[in-house]
């Protein structure tokens, strides 16, 4: 019977929260513990943003075999997060310092280009909100989750050395990749928002790419499917349905080695489970971004590369920005 007292004194704990008060309709432990599981699960998408926020063009292109990659990127986001209307937590903002490093190499499987990346991000985050008229805060800062892809192109990327690569010319490209998160990063199983998330995901991704001439239009689809958290917020279970995204990308591809790309994005799903208890947090949102690529020379290149949210039901509104340093070497180069 006074478990749930218990949980809401935690809450209140870590939050500063003690003195929050409940409406004489939910004073019973019952409606205690869902008015709880329902806070934890929208302040849950605090911490699981950076996925969702993802856009990249260019994911189904060629290269020769044997090139590899060094990436050091940094960026800013910052923006809002809508919750259901039942959910007494209010005037969510959360702003979020990135930096990762990433390594990719082009491979050749089955006489068609492939490409293996790694990245591993870090994050510094500063989350605010207002729970039933009572401050929330979170800083935290630390690593988030490594995650590692094999991305393989079934159609129209013949694998070719430095040489054979100058008489390439962009067509129709029909490809697939797997990417998988590895839950190594930051995680405090005693608050509820993290940089890390203390579960694998796999997402598979399905993508197409037509070139008429500098132009180029890309269409890619992708579900990723989540394992559970065992371990969330003092020992839960919280569990999550699949997210789908769908993104386009126009690309233009200069004489000189630059490019710029539009990008529209779709993302839909993701409604979460704790302790058995569905949540009202179904998110489906929509962004638009832009990159600019820049090379400085044959081994070195810069991007640019900026989104904002245009759309949102329930989930994040951001607005990012950020650069990136790539260094290109082996394959002949």
């Amino acid at each position: 019977m006074f478990a749930a007292y218990r949980n809401i004194d935690a809450v209140a704990s870590i939050y500063g929260l003690q003195d929050l008060q409940t409406r004489p309709n939910d004073r019973t432990p019952a409606a205690m513990k869902r008015n709880l599981q329902t806070s934890c699960l929208a302040l849950l998408l605090l911490s699981g943003i950076a996925q969702a926020q993802e856009i990249e063009p260019r994911t189904y292109s060629n290269a020769p075999i044997g090139v590899n990659f060094l990436v050091v990127g940094a960026g800013y986001s910052e923006g809002g997060i809508s919750f259901d209307s039942a959910v007494p937590l209010t005037k969510a903002q959360m702003k979020i310092d990135l930096a990762a490093v990433a390594y990719a190499r082009v491979l050749d499987i089955g006489g068609q280009s492939a490409k293996f990346d790694l990245v591993v991000p870090y994050a510094l985050l500063n989350g605010t909100a207002e729970y039933i008229g009572q401050a929330v805060t979170r800083d935290v800062s630390g690593f988030g989750d490594p995650k590692l892809r094999l991305s393989m192109n079934f159609y129209g990327a013949p694998a070719l050395t430095l040489d054979k690569y100058a008489n390439y010319r962009h067509d129709l490209i029909i490809g697939a990749s797997l990417q998988v998160s590895v839950p190594v990063g930051q995680y405090d199983r005693d608050r509820l928002v993290n940089i890390g998330t203390n579960r694998w995901y796999v997402k598979p991704e399905f993508g197409i790419s037509k070139g008429w001439g500098p132009w180029t239009l890309e269409a890619t689809t992708s579900a990723t499917f989540f394992g559970d958290n065992d371990d969330f917020f003092g020992g839960k279970r919280r569990e999550q349905e699949p997210i789908y995204t769908f993104q386009g990308h126009l690309v233009y591809g200069f004489s000189s080695g630059v490019w710029c790309a539009l990008t529209a994005a779709h993302l839909i799903g993701g409604r979460t489970t704790l302790d058995g208890v569905h949540g009202n947090d179904l998110q489906q949102s929509s962004r638009v971004g832009a990159t600019l690529a820049l090379p400085v020379d044959r081994q070195n290149s810069i991007k640019i590369y900026a989104s904002s949210g245009v759309y949102m039901r329930t989930g994040s509104d951001f607005d990012t920005i950020g650069v990136a340093w790539q260094y290109r070497w082996g394959g002949g180069l």
